[in-house]
């Protein structure tokens, strides 16, 4: 897995032990990796690997059922738990930004986020458009930019949506990669160019992903100008590093932005923030003229304010109630999945035969009733239709949003097809963006909404109770998508070896990786989360029992109060 997350397939930054999110690293330097190497090949099964921050810290003695890795990256006490002070820390090489898969050795590329992003534009089309249970985005238009590691998904994701799309990209590179991987279909080099390529494809009612050569700016004040209308809008540009290369100023090449990084900073950070302002003023406009504009995660709206742009706090003064336009987990992925436990479980065929991932889609099926929930018969669909969009990039891997029962029955599944030698051993992981694995007020936790969204007891319950279960290996950062000090996460990643002793892991680590969340979500009185909570109790008496709000009568409460000082 540590190898498969610097394959030059997928790695941005491979000869750097750069993963993805232009700074999300395997570990801190190449000493480290071929001592981790080493320690894996002599290990024993009584044994666990200890890595912090990239530093293998040792073999210490344990036992079979305990993890065989643990990892955390860029844990810092909280008065140094900021970007200057993670920046010295790193430089001196006492610390690592393992954003979420890239430290936690479960990155499979593109990949990894296409089902989150398909997810996300089609039950924005349902929410916002007025598309069906059973519909699809043919002749709407989604603009967004980067075709970095992962964001390099959308073009893929819309298209399987049946959307048509510009991402907007500036380093040729990337759009050179994605094109080749036939992740986006058409290019352009200018704003016009773009808009007519995607005209002519909602015209015929065709679905298209096109890459436009250029910054977003000049194509969201192409369209504004124009008046083109747009339905869909996001971004998915590397704002959590905003001004050290993850978002590129407007006016100036890719490689004038690289010169400015490296001998002129303070130059090159005033231009992102009169990027960042145009941004906002463009956004502003399409949303005015009745586009739906959702930030995806990658601290763009928290940038935009950071610059100084205040206007963008919802409150007026403060980002502790968020920002005026909402956050993609806010909206979309929270209420309409994270609340009910759907989340990205992913699995990793470790044979590397594409006839056993093959074997795991068509068991995946079996496993999943479509007429159970639209959200399984969105999954049933996406496992059937996966081969034939092809995507697979490097590792033979497949990603899939299921909830605690989806993931424990396809897992004892695939277990049992390793069992009976049908195939070969599997490595069953989620990304750490999902139902538990992270609390970030700015997404993962921003549709929590009693006031616990700034802490972060889940996402360390979440991995503490990953390690007591017996998985294979336990990760726990700080930063992720949206930069350090700004959420906590964690991943995990379990072998099936077939064992029986597997199964047990299975039903006990997953479930918890799963519902831990729910009951979270649910105590903060989402609705679906109290739903699914309820049913989980019912049907796990005698074993489990997550505690249930019992919600007030507002009104009730307001008059009794009242009563009470006449």
């Amino acid at each position: 897995m540590i190898d498969n997350n610097l394959s030059f397939e997928i790695a941005l930054y491979p000869y750097e032990l750069v993963t993805y999110g232009e700074t999300g690293s395997v570990c801190a330097n190449w000493m480290q990796y071929n001592l981790i190497k080493k320690y894996l090949e002599i290990m024993t099964d009584h044994q666990t690997l200890v890595v912090e921050s990239g530093h293998p810290l040792g073999l210490f003695k344990s036992k079979p059922e305990a993890p065989r890795v643990i990892i955390t990256n860029g844990l810092l006490v909280g008065e140094y738990d900021n970007m200057k002070d993670w920046e010295i820390a790193e430089e001196m090489g006492v610390t690592n930004y393992g954003q979420m898969t890239a430290g936690g050795w479960m990155y499979i590329g593109p990949q990894g986020i296409v089902h989150g992003t398909f997810n996300t534009l089609l039950n924005a089309g349902r929410l916002k458009l007025g598309v069906a249970d059973d519909g699809d985005l043919t002749g709407k238009l989604f603009i967004s930019s980067g075709l970095g590691g992962m964001s390099g998904a959308q073009g893929k994701a819309a298209e399987i949506a049946k959307a048509v799309a510009i991402v907007a990209e500036v380093d040729q590179s990337r759009i050179e990669t994605r094109h080749s991987q036939g992740w986006i279909s058409q290019l352009a080099e200018s704003p016009k160019e773009a808009i007519d390529l995607a005209q002519k494809a909602l015209e015929a009612g065709e679905s298209t992903s096109i890459a436009y050569h250029g910054n977003i700016v000049d194509l969201l004040e192409y369209v504004n100008e124009n008046n083109i209308h747009v339905d869909l809008l996001s971004d998915q540009t590397s704002c959590h590093n905003v001004y050290d290369g993850g978002y590129c100023p407007a006016g100036i090449s890719f490689e004038e932005r690289t010169r400015l990084l490296a001998e002129d900073k303070e130059t090159f950070a005033k231009l992102v923030d009169q990027t960042l302002e145009r941004h906002f003023k463009a956004i502003k406009t399409l949303t005015n003229n009745g586009t739906y504009f959702f930030d995806y995660g990658n601290a763009f709206m928290k940038a935009v304010y950071d610059s100084g742009i205040k206007e963008i706090s919802k409150n007026g003064f403060d980002d502790k109630d968020g920002f005026i336009w909402p956050s993609y987990v806010e909206d979309i992925m929270g209420p309409m999945l994270f609340d009910y436990g759907y989340g990205p479980f992913r699995w990793v065929c470790l044979s590397g035969k594409h006839e056993d991932l093959v074997a795991t889609d068509h068991a995946a099926m079996e496993v999943i009733d479509p007429n159970r929930r639209y959200q399984d018969r969105d999954n049933y669909n996406w496992i059937r239709d996966a081969e034939k969009n092809q995507l697979v990039v490097g590792t033979q891997a497949r990603i899939l949003y299921q909830d605690c029962m989806g993931r424990v029955n396809i897992a004892l599944k695939f277990n049992e097809l390793v069992r009976e030698g049908k195939i070969g051993p599997v490595m069953i992981g989620r990304d750490h963006h999902d139902v538990s694995g992270t609390d970030s007020p700015f997404r993962e936790t921003s549709n929590i909404k009693d006031g616990s969204n700034v802490t972060c007891d889940m996402a360390v319950q979440c991995y503490a109770g990953n390690a007591a279960r017996g998985m294979s290996l336990v990760a726990l950062h700080n930063g992720g998508g949206t930069g350090i000090g700004k959420a906590i996460n964690g991943g995990f990643g379990l072998v099936l070896d077939g064992s029986e002793r597997i199964d047990e892991i299975i039903k006990s680590a997953i479930a918890w990786d799963t519902i831990g969340g729910v009951a979270r979500r649910n105590w903060a009185r989402n609705e679906h989360a109290i739903e699914t909570a309820i049913e989980y109790n019912r049907l796990h008496q005698g074993t489990d029992h997550i505690t249930i709000p019992y919600l007030t009568d507002e009104d009730l409460v307001k008059e009794s109060v009242k009563k009470l000082f006449e």
